[in-house]
């Protein structure tokens, strides 16, 4: 099994302290977001969890903690952008925070296990096109040697997305504009030594030299492991997402960076109400267990295939 922690939520950043007494407790539950009195409770001891895959904008909280997960195997997608305040309220200093923070995460677990986001893109009358080129190889400068990867998606804009951004203008670049940036991000990464993916695009930009990606990603979870994995594609996921199957431990509206294209929020007071429910040492994260909920085991198992290892 695949932990993903999580699309849903940053929890390296909010909710680091409830992650590693579940950990410890050796398992967690799980609610339904579509069914809300279903509660699924997921083993996650390391007999099961073939690679826990982290998603953050700043897992600094995360950093003292790492020695709980030394029975893991693990690495971080950890999304660094240009935006500014005004997209991203919640987060602190890029260059004097972030970016060190990453570095430091890198140094103590290996660049491979680091990989570098910058997604989504979007344009307004502030983030141009040239704004993107530029953030990009300024934050480029500062990661390389510190990871391997970069990984680029460009925005979605749903109904609640647009309703919630009226005032910021943004919309998705177009095909050609896709294919401009793409060409020109994959010039920078180039130089840097990264290897530069896509994540969940139908777009295809591989005469960029960019391939379309997995964030959880089948290939690096053998690396890690030195097994192989048996595993199909997520089918909870978009048509055009190569991710491997995975368990989701996050739960929305909880997320507290307050991102303005965040998919995963629904609105300010949202958030804030189930944040509000948040108590480190209970098995739900952020809620509580109530009546008419009903507790069922989940299903999981390794995806290891016994029978070969790469270290063979």
């Amino acid at each position: 099994m695949i932990l993903s922690v999580s699309r849903r939520t940053d929890v390296p950043n909010y909710y680091s302290d409830w992650f590693i007494n579940r950990i410890r407790e050796g398992h967690l539950y799980v609610r339904n977001p579509m069914n809300p009195h279903q509660i699924s409770r997921i083993n996650c001891s390391p007999d099961v969890v073939d690679c826990i895959v982290f998603w953050t904008k700043n897992p600094a909280n995360m950093l003292e903690k790492l020695d709980s997960l030394r029975d893991y195997v693990y690495y971080f997608q950890y999304t660094l952008t240009g935006y500014g305040r005004d997209m991203e309220p919640n987060l602190p200093d890029k260059k004097r925070v972030l970016i060190p923070t990453f570095q430091r995460l890198s140094d103590t677990i290996g660049k491979e296990r680091v990989i570098w986001r910058y997604d989504p893109i979007l344009l307004n009358p502030r983030y141009t096109m040239d704004y993107h080129l530029k953030a990009f190889g300024e934050i480029a400068d500062l990661l390389a040697g510190y990871t391997e990867r970069v990984v680029i998606s460009f925005i979605d804009l749903y109904a609640k997305i647009r309703r919630n951004t009226e005032e910021l203008a943004m919309r998705p670049p177009t095909n050609g504009e896709m294919n401009d940036l793409a060409a020109q991000m994959a010039g920078i990464a180039a130089a840097h030594n990264l290897r530069i993916e896509t994540c969940a695009e139908q777009i295809d930009l591989q005469a960029a030299g960019i391939s379309h990606g997995s964030c959880i990603d089948k290939k690096l979870i053998e690396r890690l492991t030195g097994c192989k994995i048996v595993g199909e594609k997520d089918k909870n996921q978009r048509k055009e997402c190569g991710c491997l199957e995975s368990v989701e431990v996050g739960t929305y509206n909880t997320c507290l960076n307050g991102c303005k294209y965040c998919y995963a929020n629904h609105s300010e007071a949202q958030v804030k109400e189930k944040a509000g429910l948040y108590v480190p040492d209970s098995p739900l994260l952020c809620g509580s267990i109530e009546p008419g909920d009903r507790i069922t085991d989940r299903p999981v198992k390794s995806l290891t295939d016994t029978q070969y290892s790469f270290l063979e």
